[in-house]
């Protein structure tokens, strides 16, 4: 283990050092302040280490005094500060219970654009209004484990690096590259032009089977799913080049969106 002069010792849940970290649970102060000062948030011990392995600068780590073994052998890797504290100073700064007591704040690096995303991209996932963070945390991760290259965010899709979708995606989302990409009916056309094959994911029982879908481990693919409800809309499914669906047994018309895209990500995976 590091020593302890290694670390900062911090005692006042106001000292100004800590300011990244204040009011975690007040979601429009937070979604303001990521932006304003270009951060993000990794809630506990693994989505930490992925964002030390990650592309993004650690800009700090807080560490309650008694969780410091969790991440010591990351210590060597981070430059930034370390600021240490008790666990109810943690509390009263982050204001909720982070049992694990281990958190990091990282700086967001420039936006990519769409063409740098989809370069060299053979797998392709494209949302159109996923607001839900948690959706997001999760699909990323399902992303990030099957092959899924790229995302690309078109309108009305959430923050995918606000905290909440970090800590779900257990920091995978920090390694998934992924880009703004306005309104479908002006990126479908420019996916085409690319070489994308795109299959727009709906529970329409006039859809293709997806265990009918053959696609080469060559051919480029960009999945397209929309948000819970609502689902794609009518730009997307008449832009895509085919409509694909999950048959569904007992009465049950969908899966939620992120279970739905894993299994999608699974079946046009190319072949190992």
């Amino acid at each position: 283990m590091e020593p302890i002069d290694r670390f900062v010792r911090i005692t006042a849940s106001d000292d100004p050092r800590l300011a990244d970290y204040a009011a975690l649970t007040d979601a429009e102060l937070r979604k303001r302040y990521e932006h304003e000062h270009g951060v993000l948030i990794a809630e506990g011990p693994n989505p930490v280490r992925e964002l030390v392995a990650s592309p993004y600068p650690v800009r700090s780590l807080l560490l309650a005094d008694d969780r410091i073994d969790r991440v010591a052998d990351l210590l060597p890797r981070i430059a930034a500060p370390v600021y240490l504290v008790t666990q109810e100073l943690l509390h009263e700064v982050v204001r909720f219970k982070l049992h694990q007591g281990v958190i990091a704040c990282g700086s967001r690096l420039p936006p990519r654009t769409v063409d740098e995303v989809v370069a060299g991209a053979q797998r392709l996932a494209v949302l159109e209004g996923l607001n839900d963070h948690e959706n997001l945390g999760t699909l990323f991760r399902s992303a990030r484990g099957l092959g899924v290259e790229a995302v690309v965010l078109a309108h009305g899709c959430a923050d995918p690096l606000y905290r909440r979708s970090v800590r779900v995606s257990m920091g995978h989302v920090l390694h998934v590259p992924h880009a703004a990409g306005g309104h479908l009916d002006d990126l479908l056309p420019k996916l085409r032009s690319e070489g994308f094959r795109t299959l727009a994911l709906t529970p329409d029982p006039g859809a293709t089977d997806l265990r009918d879908v053959q696609t080469g481990a060559s051919e480029r693919v960009a999945l397209l799913l929309g948000a819970e409800g609502p689902g794609l809309s009518d730009a997307a499914l008449t832009g895509a080049s085919e409509r694909v669906r999950i048959t569904m047994q007992d009465g049950v018309d969908s899966l939620n969106v992120a279970t739905a895209a894993a299994i999608a990500f699974h079946a046009i995976a190319p072949a190992r």
